[in-house]
């Protein structure tokens, strides 16, 4: 979660982190370390394994048959598979037997027959060091051809080129951009390390951003998808970090005297909303994202404001406050002024996520004892409840609104966990050691 991210530390459930944070806002240990900038090649300690449960509301039966018969032909084919699977919206037919290269004719009526209204193909060749990857993708119904591309890489680019075409399947027949290229965020929490990590949308290739052993939480992307903000406690106190993920250059936005916290990028990256204490108790403020410049204070009020949020127009910030005496959700200017309350099902809804379209927001809700994850309709203040708790955290939409990643506690410890938008389709992505905290899904890469 963001300003309530004692629970990263502490193993404390929300409601107590936030009666902390509201108690005192001393409450922040002293830590002695050090901590050191890790290069993005490092490699993480242990890979993800993929659980997935449910299925969506329609699913499209399609055929991927191995782009060749060779090891890297099969694996891009299998990546392939895992994705559309993984969506919850395609139903896999079996391949077995097919021996298909980009210039076979395609028996449009047997794969039909087999059940598959979509096939997907393709070639692989090596050339040096490079692979030229030719893919096809048919429509059996139409008996036509619905895409084709070449993709060229080397042998360490094969899966990122798998996940492009598996993006490429999922948009031709949905209609909707896929996601499967895209990146996640998260703090991996490994006996008394944790480590900012940067994964594959499923979780596979993790890299290390950041190691410490102090605390490193609410990491937030910025909009291209260049740079991620996050609260480190390398300094002994919570200070706001914009770390450059190319160059691993970094530099603190916010420390000021007390608490800084629960950083939020605007739509065009140019701004940072943030949370400090430095005035009393914690309040909204903005500055320059570059440099913590041209800080600006948004809220005023002698209560706990936090966990901002931009809206995508970027006019207004969403945020989490205490002042309906229990924590909900409201809406406030980015200029200031009156606030509006967004949430009303029941006595417990923090940390705000919104949708790309701003159509939706996530929340953390607590329902009978459980902390659950739900969304709810702007337009008509309707609300699903997409996870069943007990302890679920940090929710984040995928930049195509469709799916949501967040952080649930099972087996005593945490993991990345997956639900599609609608709560039918439930996934969960674990390590075989450490504790997976607060999950941010990255934009699509440009």
């Amino acid at each position: 979660m963001q300003s309530f991210g004692l629970t990263l530390f502490s193993n404390s459930m929300p409601k107590l982190a936030f009666a902390k944070l509201k108690g005192s806002q001393a409450v922040f240990k002293k830590l002695l370390a050090m901590c050191f900038l890790a290069c993005m090649v490092s490699a993480a300690h242990a890979q993800l394994r993929v659980d997935i449960s449910g299925a969506g509301a329609q699913q499209y039966p399609v055929a991927i048959a191995d782009f060749s018969d060779d090891p890297a032909g099969r694996m891009i084919a299998e990546v392939i598979r895992a994705d559309l699977t993984r969506s919850g919206q395609f139903r896999l037919i079996n391949t077995t037997g097919a021996a298909l290269t980009v210039d076979s004719p395609i028996a449009y009526d047997e794969w039909r027959n087999r059940g598959a209204d979509f096939l997907a193909y393709g070639t692989v060749s090596l050339t040096g060091d490079r692979y030229e990857i030719k893919y096809r993708l048919a429509d059996t119904i139409n008996k036509t051809a619905l895409d084709g591309v070449v993709f060229t890489g080397s042998d360490r680019e094969l899966r990122r080129i798998a996940h492009q075409i598996a993006d490429r399947i999922y948009e031709k027949i949905t209609g909707v951009r896929g996601v499967f290229a895209t990146r996640i965020a998260y703090v991996l929490k490994q006996g008394n390390t944790f480590e900012l990590q940067i994964s594959d949308a499923d979780g596979q290739n993790p890299q290390v951003a950041l190691r410490s052993r102090e605390p490193i939480i609410s990491p937030a992307w910025s909009p291209d998808g260049s740079k991620l903000a996050y609260v480190s406690f390398e300094s002994g106190k919570p200070v706001v970090y914009v770390h450059e993920l190319s160059t691993s250059k970094r530099v603190p936005v916010a420390n000021f005297k007390g608490n800084n916290s629960a950083p939020s990028w605007s739509p065009d990256g140019q701004t940072l909303a943030v949370v400090l204490t430095r005035d009393g108790l914690s309040q909204i403020y903005t500055l320059n994202a570059s440099d913590g410049s041209n800080l600006k204070r948004i809220t005023k009020s002698p209560i706990i404001d936090t966990e901002p949020v931009f809206s995508p127009d970027g006019q207004s910030l969403f945020f989490t406050s205490d002042r309906s005496g229990n924590p909900q959700i409201y809406q406030v200017g980015v200029n200031g002024g009156e606030t509006k309350r967004i949430s009303f099902n029941g006595p417990y809804n923090i940390t705000p996520r919104l949708s790309q379209d701003g159509k939706n927001l996530l929340v953390v809700t607590k329902r009978d004892g459980s902390f659950r994850i739900a969304s709810i309709d702007l337009a008509t203040g309707i609300e699903t409840l997409l996870t069943d708790g007990p302890d679920d955290q940090s929710p984040s939409f995928a930049p195509n609104g469709k799916q949501v990643i967040y952080a649930s506690r099972q087996g005593g410890r945490q993991v990345l966990s997956g639900v599609s938008s609608d709560g039918r389709m439930r996934q969960t992505l674990s390590t075989l050691n450490g504790e997976i905290r607060e999950p941010t899904w990255g934009p699509f890469s440009q």
